[in-house]
């Protein structure tokens, strides 16, 4: 059965809001390195790290049933998320680096 608009539109939003939280306890993460306070900088990294295998899963879902051959109509809002998800992971492979930057320099 192929994916509904709406489907597809719940599953954009589920990507931007997972991403969405994982960036949140980055941002939140790179205050605490700041602070020197590298256990609760490590926890809130471990806590984006959830958020965004939860992403993940949404996103295998969508690719498993596009390769069951399901038709995927990809609007704008599905560009954003997946947009949104990339840059979040991006985000914090460099906050784990600026945390080895960060406690270096401490």
């Amino acid at each position: 059965m192929d994916q509904t608009k709406e489907t597809l539109q719940v599953t954009a939003f589920e990507l931007i809001l997972h991403s969405g939280n994982a960036r949140t306890r980055i941002h939140e993460a790179y205050d605490l390195m700041e602070k020197n306070e590298f256990t609760a900088a490590d926890q809130k990294l471990l806590a984006a790290h959830d958020e965004l295998i939860l992403a993940h899963h949404v996103q295998t879902t969508l690719l498993q049933n596009y390769a069951k051959g399901e038709e995927i109509i990809i609007e704008i809002i599905m560009v954003h998320a997946q947009d949104h998800l990339m840059t979040t992971m991006t985000l914090k492979e460099v906050a784990e680096r600026m945390k080895l930057l960060y406690q270096r320099t401490s």
